[in-house]
């Protein structure tokens, strides 16, 4: 039998909310794998918060921006191990100078950031630079959206930034209503189409065993598991999410009685600890 720590148990269980002894036969059954750990709480009926368990809780600073004009953003974010770090004025500074060179020199991901210049040397070699300063460990992390029109989000305190890209010009406001509803409701993407398979799969194989927990005949199991899945889409979905300002609407309804021709790109949200 595989032997699992406390320590591990207590990581699964500040992860999901589940009880010690839950998330310790969650473990044992799933040798470890945290993923399939979480999966098993959820098919026993457990209401978890199903983080990603390969993603430290990183202190740092997020930061987007857009081109002039806004047909062009990047969201930036430069780790470190603690608060202390993350307020520093010349940690800020390095962030801000990071988000910058990703602007200018229009970074599609990561690895074009890093070897992006920045004051003549690489964005590499001057994290390089910070980490001897702060003794901490630095990471950057980008993605970028090029499209019609995109708004920028930073929420306040800089942990959590968005974008989001509309097809056409002249939506600046409801773009940036958008980028703050990914902000808040955290879709995993934009339609239904757009959910891979797997993640399809997963969450009906989750439904059917929720159902069988709760008694529900053999029969009905795939009917209950599609309409768990259904749910799943309204809530994970961004075009199918209630409107956080109007929740008679869902977010493709809002959009379409703007523009019935007009279709959301792509979003990105990149927050510290996800």
């Amino acid at each position: 039998m595989t032997q699992i720590s406390a320590a591990e148990v207590n990581k699964l269980r500040k992860m999901t909310g589940a009880g010690m002894m839950d998330c310790k036969a969650a473990l044992i059954e799933s040798e470890g794998d945290f993923e399939k750990a979480i999966d098993y709480l959820r098919k026993k009926g457990q209401k978890v918060a199903a983080k990603r368990a390969d993603r430290d809780a990183n202190e740092g600073i997020v930061i987007s921006k857009t081109t002039d004009d806004k047909t062009f953003g990047v969201v930036v974010m430069v780790n470190c191990e603690t608060d202390f770090v993350a307020k520093n004025e010349e940690f800020k500074a390095f962030a801000q100078d990071v988000a910058n060179a990703a602007l200018r020199h229009r970074c599609k991901n990561t690895e074009e950031l890093l070897a992006a210049d920045l004051n003549g040397r690489s964005v590499q070699d001057n994290m390089t630079d910070l980490t001897g300063k702060t003794g901490e460990r630095t990471g950057v992390e980008m993605e970028s959206i090029e499209a019609g029109i995109v708004a920028a989000y930073n929420h306040q305190g800089n942990r959590l930034a968005t974008l989001l890209g509309l097809s056409k010009d002249g939506h600046g406001e409801l773009a940036h209503e958008l980028a703050m509803q990914v902000a808040a409701m955290s879709p995993i993407a934009v339609d239904k189409d757009d959910v891979p398979q797997e993640v399809r799969e997963r969450e009906l194989e989750i439904g059917r065993e929720q159902a069988r927990q709760e008694g529900k005949p053999e029969n009905m199991l795939d009917k209950i598991a599609e309409g768990k899945l259904n749910r799943f889409y309204k809530d994970s979905t961004l075009m199918n999410q209630d409107f956080i300002r109007d929740s008679k609407l869902t977010v493709g309804q809002y959009v379409t009685q703007h523009d019935k021709d007009l279709k959301v790109i792509g979003f990105r949200r990149l927050m510290l600890g996800e």
